[in-house]
Order: structure tokens, then C-alpha cells, then sequence
């Protein structure tokens, strides 16, 4: 299994990583991808996949955090890119949920790095709270981009202009929610090469694990359990789609 988003950088995983890291390898989790969102915050994601090559990393600008960014810090990315163990952007994007953070300036700050996605070829993870049409309109101005929806909530409507768009959407665990029936419904929808699941911890603890208050990659199996159980399928066999789904977004051999 692959936890495909989380946040090991946080300072509720980062002080008892190596705890974290042989609960998540018990759990039978093999690989994680750890999310680096301000320029304060990339040295970090890259010093934790040192060493470790069951750890990748993706790094970006979160738009709740362009208000303290640099634009001029974008650039930067170009030559974090090098480093072997960077396998996607993001996350980036644009959110609306609390509505302080300019939209003009989220949408600024989503360009800059796709432009750099997709002249250099990279596959983009998108943060999209209460924004899909004005993501997917702001994708459609770059053309061959590769993304996954991360930490999908959004209605079926939305989801499936998502995968239409060629687009992947990930699954966290507010699909084990005792209110998320509509987004298992979903999850069951998903086309077989076009969705993940990922913890998008230290946040979103699954249930049967709610009183966790902190998440932790071990915990995606919880989340792959209820994708499998509204698929009518195996965990065995999540494990197998999303797996492979994750090894090839991500071109993660």
C-alpha cells in the first residue's frame, strides 16, 4: 500500500518519525509521499525522504499559504526538481472555503508553478476546496498536465468532470465518515486507473480511528478497507489498482 499524501514535516509526525514510520511498515504500508507547501518547508520534506527510498516527496506552494510566500520563491522550484527523490508539484492550488486568502493571487500562484509543471514535464497534485470549476478551468489552459485531486469531497457532478478532464481524484479517510455515504458512493464510481488513497495525515483520521487525533500513514489501510467495501471488492485488490495507480502517477518504479 502506498500512502499517496501526507505531511511528514509536521511537527505532530516529525518529533516521533521513526515510530511513526515502523507502525505505518507494520501496518503494511511500503511507501510514503510526504508534502512539502511553503519554501520554509522543502529542505525539510527532502531531508526526511534522505536515506529512505520508501519515502518520496512533492513539494510546492499551498494557497493558503501564498499570502507569505515570495512570488519570486517560485522559481526555486526549477532547481529543487532535481533532486531525485522530488516525484510530483504540489500541493498547489486554489481554496475557497474560508474565502481570506485573494483568489487572484491563488490563481497567480497555481499558474506559476504549472507553467513550470508542464515545461518540465511533472505531474501536479491539486488542493481544491470549493474551487473544481475554476481549477479545471485553469488546468484546461495547460494542456497534457498530469494531476490528482487530492483529499476529494466534492459531489459526483464535480468528481466526474475530474476524471473526464483525465484527471485522478485521491480518497482520504472522510470516506470512512459515518456522513460520507455520498462520497463512498462515489469512490465506487471511480474510474479503476483514476483514483488513490492517502491519510493526508497529521489530519482526517479514519474511522474507526476518529479519537486518533493525529493521523498518521498506518491509517490508510482504513481508508482503503471502506473504498474496497463500497467497490464491492478486496483490499487486497485496492491495494493492487491504487498501488499501481500511485507508481505510475507518481513514475515511481
Amino acid at each position: 500500500m502506498i500512502d499517496t499524501h501526507c505531511h511528514l514535516t509536521d511537527p505532530r509526525l516529525a518529533e516521533q518519525l521513526e515510530a511513526v514510520l515502523a507502525r505505518a511498515a507494520a501496518a503494511g504500508v511500503e511507501r510514503i509521499v510526504t508534502i512539502g507547501t511553503h519554501p520554509a518547508d522543502w529542505d525539510a520534506a527532502l531531508e526526511v525522504t534522505r536515506g529512505r527510498p520508501s519515502i518520496r516527496c512533492a513539494l510546492g506552494a499551498h494557497p493558503n499559504n501564498c499570502q507569505d510566500i515570495e512570488f519570486d520563491a517560485i522559481a526555486q522550484l526549477r532547481g529543487y526538481l532535481q533532486n531525485p527523490t522530488v516525484v510530483a508539484m504540489g500541493e498547489m492550488g486554489l481554496d475557497y472555503h474560508y474565502d481570506s486568502f485573494p483568489r487572484q493571487r491563488q490563481a497567480e500562484y497555481l499558474e506559476a508553478q504549472l507553467q513550470i509543471a508542464r515545461e518540465l514535464n511533472w505531474p501536479v497534485i491539486i488542493h481544491c476546496r470549493e474551487a473544481v470549476d475554476d481549477c479545471l478551468a485553469i488546468l484546461r489552459s495547460f494542456a497534457g498536465i498530469q494531476a490528482v485531486f487530492h483529499c476529494f469531497t466534492g459531489t459526483a457532478d464535480e468528481a466526474r468532470r475530474i476524471w473526464d478532464a483525465g484527471f485522478l481524484t485521491g480518497f482520504t479517510g472522510v470516506v470512512t465518515f459515518k456522513n460520507g455515504q455520498g462520497l463512498r458512493d462515489i469512490a465506487a464510481a471511480a474510474p479503476v486507473e483514476q483514483f488513490l488513497v492517502e491519510t493526508d495525515a497529521p489530519y482526517l483520521s479514519p474511522e474507526p480511528m476518529r479519537k486518533q487525533k493525529i493521523n498518521e500513514p498506518a491509517l490508510v489501510m482504513h481508508t482503503a478497507a471502506a473504498v474496497a467495501a463500497a467497490r464491492k471488492i478486496s483490499l487486497d485488490e485496492v491495494d493492487r489498482i491504487t498501488t499501481a495507480n500511485a507508481v505510475r502517477f507518481y513514475r515511481w518504479e
